[in-house]
Parts: structure tokens; sequence; C-alpha cells
């Protein structure tokens, strides 16, 4: 069935340009110091917007609307199953994150940008309706949850935090993950359903790295991008990489 979702895209302000950083795998940890590290940065240069689209091992985090009633798993399962808790301050409710999703962080100085927070939050749903609708996935959004759902399944769940007016955090969408462990991490939501995938919608194989273009090319259309940069690394991450392994060498 084809999606008959449509959107127009914001027109580019002149001179406008999107960091991004396709990072790969990367330590939930590391990726938080380097995202404190952007809003820094963009509080104190407001031309300048950045884009980070990565993946985590497997983890969970309980943003301000979860709690630990929403994990089924017990003590136990977590630790034998190698998965650490970790309650953050963006939005939304209890997320696991896993290979084969699609971790997105957005550092934008959203007063520049004239926009809102649920303006903000609206234009990242549009952005991940989009990829979807390239894909022939029909969606629909919730009217009290922030995210974008499959009939009853959510798959893009977004939960954000601003700062000075500078966004970070931002959502997860989910590629191809192994979708059982989702069974036992609730949203948070009493009318959500398990999460499902973009892969399983699809009812076939696909490739990650077109998705991840598809989300970077919405993206800079929705927020009215004129030009976007790319980079595969992060000088922080690469500095904290080099450090390690200096220090396994030394053992």
């Amino acid at each position: 069935m084809r999606s008959n979702f449509s959107y127009l895209p914001t027109p580019p302000r002149p001179g406008s340009t999107l960091q991004a950083y396709l990072l790969g795998q990367v330590d939930f940890e590391a990726l938080l110091a380097v995202q404190q590290r952007l809003v820094y940065e963009v509080a104190g240069n407001r031309d300048q917007a950045v884009l980070i689209l990565c993946e985590h091992p497997p983890l969970i985090t309980v943003g301000r609307e979860g709690s630990r009633a929403h994990i089924l798993y017990e003590l136990d399962e977590l630790r034998s199953r190698e998965l650490t808790v970790r309650w953050v301050n963006r939005g939304g409710g209890c997320w696991l994150h896993a290979p084969g999703q699609l971790a997105i962080y957005a550092v934008l100085p959203l007063d520049r940008l004239g926009l809102g927070l649920q303006a903000y939050v609206r234009r990242l749903e549009t952005v991940a309706r989009a990829v979807l609708a390239d894909f022939y996935v029909p969606s629909h959004l919730h009217a009290s949850h922030a995210g974008v759902w499959v009939g009853n399944r959510p798959l893009a769940p977004i939960g954000v935090a601003v700062r000075h007016w500078v966004s970070y955090y931002g959502a997860i969408f989910n590629v191809h993950p192994d979708l059982r462990p989702f069974r036992w991490v609730r949203l948070g939501h009493a009318d959500a359903g398990p999460m499902t995938s973009l892969e399983r919608e699809r009812r076939g194989p696909l490739r990650p790295a077109l998705v991840r273009e598809r989300f970077l090319e919405h993206f800079a259309a929705q927020f009215g991008f004129a030009r976007t940069t790319l980079f595969f690394e992060h000088p922080q991450l690469t500095a904290a990489r080099r450090l390690v392994a200096r220090d396994h060498s030394s053992v």
C-alpha cells in the first residue's frame, strides 16, 4: 500500500549550512559528551546547526516520561544481557537502543530558525513520516505522544531537550533491529503495542545506508538548510578512541 503522506519543504535560507555527522556505532556515553560540547558551541554561535546520525550498542534510556516500571526485565536479566539503564533529561519514555536502529541527535538554534518547541517536534515527526512514505509505509501521529506510529505500534519515538533555545537529543528510528527485546521495554504509553520497524512494515530487506540518506535529505529540506556538510568522525570521539587504544597497549 502506498502512503498518501505529503508535505511541503521549507524554502532554504541563504547561506544556511547543516553539519551532518554520520558516525556508525558509537558508545552512548561518548556520544553524550560530544552532544554536550555541540550544545555549548551552537549556543555561542547560533549560525551553526548540527545533526548526528549513529547507532548505539544495546542499552535502555529512560526519559522524563519513563520509569523503572516500564522496564519488564528483572535486575538479574538486565545484568545477564549486559543491558545498562541510563536516566536522561530528554522528553519521552523508555527507549531500548540497539544495532539496526538510527539514533538521531539534532543540535539546532531554535530561536534562529523561528521555531517553538511544539513546531520543532512536529517537523521532526514530518521528517520521519516522509522517510516512511519513501518506502511506501503509511504512518500517523499519536494524539498525545510525540513520535510516528504504524497502526498501534510506535516506530520512531521522539524525545527532545532544550537549553538556551538550543535543541538536543531527538529521536530513534527503527530500521531493522531485532524486535524481540522491545517486548520487554515499554515506552510508557498504555495504548502502545510493541515497537515495530521499517523492515517489518515494508515486509522486505533494505539498505540502512539508503534510509540514513533519505532521513538526512528530508531533514535538511524540512528545516530549510541550503547546504549540508558531511563528516564521518568527530574529533572528540577520535581522541577518546586513541586514548583507549593507548591504554590497552600499555597493559
